[in-house]
């Protein structure tokens, strides 16, 4: 069985053969300045912008829907948290108890759904395209962060693919022994124990093969692919920078910017 989180992926969008580091330096310059700012404006102008970054990853409808069903979920349910909880001005609409929905708890309600779905969805999608082998080619070679980090990053990541399988047959080990049968959160507490000793032993065992290969050594190591950026890695990384400098610089313009640490100077 080849495991899906170490399978090259091969997709057709023009995103997708991009570089694992171009990936991972875009969604970081599309959500790091969208951060600052919680204005309904700057995060609807960033959303409208990556719809085509989103088009062109190369994600099948059924897969971006399930893949970003936690998004869609979250932001509503935000937003509902804010308004009935939020900063109360404006003219007060509904209050209870606690709870009192005013003008501006909606308009930061607003804000914050819009905000979610500008920052994840960008973020989700670029990182189903990525394949971990790759990026951890790119920052080791192209970042240069330590080998030895990125090498036993990548062979946990390896691992995960595992804990599924594993937890299948904790299941079918129990159920055969008859102790499955009733007590479902002590029996899931039960496996989650198993499961995690179990983590624990294969991972000593595979740091000390790893120890054994070498790959503890602080020396430079060769690589069997070496990482490649081109002119077509630059130019996306500088299509994605250019979506939250549109989204801030509209927002400004318009009066909306709301730099959450403080005025702007």
């Amino acid at each position: 069985m080849i495991d899906t989180l170490t399978a090259r992926i091969d997709r057709p969008g023009p995103i997708a053969p991009r570089s694992a580091l171009a990936k991972l330096i875009a969604a970081l310059l599309i959500a790091l300045p969208l951060v600052l700012t919680i204005d309904v404006v700057s995060a609807s102008v960033a959303l409208l912008l990556e719809i085509p970054l989103l088009l062109l990853a190369g994600l099948r409808a059924r897969e971006f829907w399930t893949r970003t069903a936690v998004l869609w979920i979250a932001a509503p349910l935000g937003a509902v948290t804010i308004a009935l909880y939020g900063a109360t001005s404006g003219v007060v609409h509904f209050e209870w108890l606690v709870m009192r929905v005013s003008d501006g708890s909606l308009a930061l309600a607003a804000a914050t759904a819009v905000r979610v779905l500008a920052i994840g969805l960008p973020a989700v999608v670029l990182f189903i395209t990525v394949d971990p082998t790759d990026l951890a080619d790119d920052l080791a070679q192209r970042a240069k962060l330590p080998a030895r980090f990125v090498v036993g990053a990548l062979a946990g990541m390896r691992m995960l693919g595992l804990l599924v399988e594993d937890w299948r047959a904790l299941a079918l080990a129990r159920r055969a022994r008859g102790v499955a049968d009733e007590g479902r959160v002590r029996r899931a507490f039960g496996m989650a124990f198993a499961l995690f000793v179990l983590a624990i032993r294969r991972g000593s065992s595979l740091a000390t093969a790893m120890e054994a290969r070498g790959f503890g050594g602080r020396q430079p190591r060769s690589w069997a692919r070496e990482s490649v950026w081109g002119i077509r890695d630059t130019i996306f990384v500088t299509l994605a920078a250019l979506i939250p400098a549109v989204a801030i610089a509209v927002a400004v313009l318009t009066g909306s910017w709301n730099f959450i640490l403080g005025p702007v100077a």
